[in-house]
């Protein structure tokens, strides 16, 4: 059997692309490659120090190559993309260089104020596939001579619907209360401030799952002790059973590479408030009907009087564009392009 490895910083964990990362793992495994994920940190079948982000020596090089070695087909998760680890990315792309591998991209550095200086990732390499995870980072690419195929992320669109009692009770919320849920990892980009002000807007419960990262503890501590609502910081794993609890899902991010909440609550049917970042422009050409951090007259009146046409219209549109049917197909059509189907 073809051997597939999945490599990246960190992998199994709740960040998103740990998530994407695990469905891929999966569906690579369905289409017949025997699957290994590489990473410094997480439930890994091999571990390479190094790897992780923000260590500043990198793997070591023979340590890496032999953890890869068996592999006919390599995945880069965000690793040659994003530079959180310099040394890391350069060893993974010398290692790979001449060797089948799909590079698959998140957040490439100059979408990043902070990493705009960044001029050497991604790498590239003939033997190489690029993928990209929106249209707008694809013709990004394109401008700077890289082709990449979109490849949209994926849900499972028929998971049964969660258990919003047994949520709530864990969370020790009681049926009446408009629980307003922000599924992400507590950074700036997220808009922590703006989700809490609607929570306080609408009379809710404001309910952060992720912790904070990058340096944002302190703010963090400050923004959920002002708040003018009543705060739950609960780090869950994302669920149905979240979606199932929640009344409201709040996603008014400054910034996403794609923003899988809006997606999920499409899929588990809950309304959605989506920030105005660039992608999201994009997602909704699809047909989603998302609300607006300023239209919260318009989310007030469909919490008082559910639409259940709007509801059925976005799940329809996230069951037919973003299914792991549809996920699994655009890569079978990439590797049998390549010629690396197992």
């Amino acid at each position: 059997m073809a051997r597939g490895a999945i490599v990246s910083f960190r992998l199994g964990l709740s960040d998103g692309v740990s998530i994407v990362a695990h469905l891929w793992q999966e569906m690579l495994s369905d289409i017949g490659f025997d699957m290994v994920t590489v990473a410094a940190e997480g439930p890994v079948h091999r571990l390479v120090p190094g790897l992780g982000i923000d260590q500043p020596d990198g793997p070591d090089p023979e340590q890496f190559s032999a953890a890869i070695d068996d592999a006919d087909l390599v995945v880069v998760e965000n690793l040659c993309t994003i530079p959180l680890n310099l040394p890391a990315a350069r060893t993974v792309a010398r290692t790979l260089a001449g060797r089948p591998a799909i590079l698959h991209h998140h957040d490439p550095p100059w979408q990043r104020e902070r990493f705009a200086s960044v001029t050497e990732l991604p790498p590239d390499d003939p033997a190489w596939r690029h993928v990209v995870i929106n249209r707008l980072t694809a013709e990004q690419f394109a401008q700077r001579g890289l082709q990449a195929v979109v490849i949209y992320n994926g849900f499972d669109t028929h998971r049964p619907e969660g258990d919003r009692a047994a949520m709530r009770a864990n969370l020790q919320v009681d049926d009446e209360t408009l629980l307003v849920a922000h599924p992400v990892r507590a950074i700036p980009r997220k808009n922590i401030p703006e989700a809490i002000a609607i929570a306080e807007e609408l009379g809710g419960t404001y309910w952060l799952m992720g912790q904070a990262e990058e340096g944002y503890d302190a703010t963090l501590d400050r923004l959920l002790a002002d708040a003018r609502c009543p705060v739950i910081h609960r780090p869950v794993a994302r669920t149905p059973d979240i979606y199932a609890a929640a009344d409201l899902v709040v996603f008014p991010s400054t910034w996403e590479g794609f923003g899988n909440p809006p997606v999920e609550a499409a899929i588990w049917r809950r309304p959605c408030v989506v920030g105005d970042y660039p992608v999201a422009d994009e997602l909704a050409e699809f047909g989603f009907r998302w609300f607006s951090p300023e239209q919260l007259d318009e989310v007030q009146a469909f919490l008082n009087c559910p639409d259940a046409d709007l509801l059925d219209q976005n799940q329809a549109i996230a069951q037919q564009h973003f299914s792991l049917e549809r996920v699994r197909a655009d890569l079978v059509a990439l590797l049998d392009d390549a010629g690396w189907l197992p």
